[in-house]
């Protein structure tokens, strides 16, 4: 199979936008990712797009993806939505890779758009709540923080993890995030903020879980025969991995862990022929703080119990073994349920092009993203490397 890459990538701002839509943030977001690439591009290049939306709210449930596509001028370019929950846009980015090794493409744009605070909280909640088991867990009242919550409890138990090593988590994603012009919550937080905050599901708190946000972003892919037409240095995929799940968390053996996550890190770590200890960074779904910890053990970062440890002694931060979320991770860059796959890659970008700015992992060649849908129902890996292509 041919190699892909990711030669551009861009973003629209995360947040509150009551003035956007999913079109116009769907726009800005291709703009940046065009503007991004070293080379000349424009629409007429594109073979295909894949484009990831839950559509929260109920706006264009039927061809969203085209919708989108068709506003920013990929004129008859074949477009696919993507709806895997949270894991919406890491699967479009998935589905462009495969695309382009498998040589029916050679120029695909992978991305993911939602707008979700233009709903009342219960609306949202609703919306949020499809993701997870129907019948089980959300029209019995269970909410997504409550689902993560029994997960936290379940880790507390089995491994001690504590409430302030919960905490650490939000502590150094604030701080990632505030480096970061992009993101919904740009501030710092201290420990004792993060410790303290209003409880939201027992033994999570406000500082614990991510906000609800509109936003959107876009990768370009593309084969080796093309790449040196569009830039000099590139993202290689070097592995992709993906895996399902049960839907609902009482489904399954365990709640410690996320399965989905692991057997997609290992298929990634594979395909790209090295693992964990080769990264410099990896963005990984934070949705809750407990997510991220549960991220370290899946993704092979740490033994399974010592993710505590492995946040509160910094071995997660700058300066540390890897650092984790970059970009604030969904804590602080927001979580615009559709464009979070994408907006990892984004990151990724621009680590390894070295166009990070204050947030730059320095020398960085290796890093991962790691997407979830729900509470584990679906999870995708990227391994990505910096190569020099030529031109």
């Amino acid at each position: 199979m041919r190699d892909a890459y990711v030669v551009g990538a861009g973003q629209s701002d995360f947040g509150s936008f009551p003035d956007e839509s999913y079109r116009s943030l769907f726009e800005t977001a291709f703009d940046a990712a065009v503007d991004s690439v070293a080379g000349s591009i424009d629409t007429d290049n594109f073979d295909e797009a894949v484009v990831g939306t839950l559509g929260v709210g109920g706006r264009q449930l039927g061809l969203s993806g085209p919708a989108v596509t068709e506003h920013v001028g990929l004129h008859g370019v074949p477009t696919t939505r993507v709806e895997n929950a949270c894991a919406a846009s890491g699967y479009a980015v998935r589905q462009a890779v495969q695309a382009v090794k498998s040589g029916m493409a050679d120029v695909v744009l992978a991305g993911g758009v939602e707008v979700m605070t233009d709903a009342s909280g219960d609306a949202t909640k609703y919306w949020l709540g499809v993701s997870g088991e129907t019948e089980w867990e959300r029209l019995s009242g269970t909410t997504f923080a409550g689902v993560y919550a029994q997960m936290a409890s379940a880790h507390m138990a089995e491994y001690g993890t504590t409430r302030e090593q919960l905490s650490h988590v939000a502590v150094k994603n604030h701080a990632h995030g505030a480096d970061n012009p992009h993101a919904h919550l740009g501030f710092t937080c201290s420990l004792e903020d993060a410790m303290d905050a209003p409880v939201v599901a027992d033994p999570l708190n406000l500082y614990h879980c991510c906000p609800t946000t509109d936003g959107a972003a876009a990768a370009i892919v593309v084969s080796e025969d093309v790449v040196d037409q569009y830039a000099d240095e590139a993202l290689r995929v070097a592995g992709v991995g993906a895996a399902s799940d049960r839907v609902g968390l009482f489904q399954r053996d365990s709640y410690v862990n996320v399965p989905a996550s692991a057997e997609a890190a290992a298929t990634a770590y594979e395909m790209a022929g090295f693992g964990p200890e080769s990264l410099d960074f990896a963005e990984v779904h934070d949705c809750f703080a407990i997510a991220e910890l549960m991220a370290y053990e899946d993704l092979g970062l740490c033994e399974p119990g010592e993710s505590g440890a492995f946040v509160t002694d910094g071995r997660s931060d700058y300066g540390g073994e890897v650092v984790v979320n970059t970009s604030g991770g969904l804590k602080s860059k927001g979580h615009p349920i559709g464009a979070t796959g994408a907006g990892q890659v984004v990151e990724a970008f621009k680590q390894l092009t070295g166009q990070a700015g204050e947030r730059q992992v320095e020398g960085a060649t290796r890093g991962l993203t790691h997407n979830v849908g729900g509470s584990g129902g679906a999870a995708v890996v990227h391994a990505f490397e910096r190569e020099e292509v030529g031109a």
